[in-house]
């Protein structure tokens, strides 16, 4: 959240992928530094170490997801 919030200030798109488990502290950080609606996308947990079909698999998921985060203007930049 914090490489994504600080490069969306310098105008550089970005988008944060962050799982499941660790979504609620993705939240606390983005509200604390003044970017709540920091783009982000949710991935299943865990997500390392399961292998490179399961990888495979959660990219094809969520890949329409961070395209899409790509055309949303962040607030609170």
């Amino acid at each position: 959240m914090r490489d994504g919030i600080s490069m969306a200030r310098l105008g550089i798109p970005s988008v944060a992928l962050v799982t499941e488990d660790f979504w609620p502290q993705g939240d606390f950080t983005a509200r604390s530094l003044g970017m709540p609606d920091a783009p982000r996308v949710q991935l299943p947990h865990p997500v390392a170490g399961t292998g490179e079909a399961n990888l495979q698999r959660v990219a094809s998921e969520v890949v329409d997801n961070i395209m899409q985060s790509f055309t949303a203007e962040p607030d609170h930049v």
